[in-house]
């Protein structure tokens, strides 16, 4: 995602296992699928803009969330 002064770090924790052929759709985060089960999607986002655009593809994956956290 692209830096900016109102740019911030978030973790977005999903349930399941997002593949990798899904990189694409979150490029510059990374993708963690090292708890089972739970995804942690990890980044820094431009704007507020930048992170709903991101909760709004996993939930038109039908991807359920766990949780957003700031990492700042």
């Amino acid at each position: 995602m692209t830096t900016g002064p109102d740019a911030r770090r978030f973790e977005i924790r999903v349930r399941g296992r997002i593949d990798g052929h899904w990189t694409a759709t979150f490029e510059g985060l990374t993708l963690d699928t090292s708890t089972p089960g739970v995804t942690a999607i990890r980044g820094e986002f431009a704007d507020q803009a930048a992170l709903h655009g991101a909760l709004a593809a996993l939930r038109s994956l039908g991807i359920p969330l766990i949780s957003v956290t700031p990492l700042d």
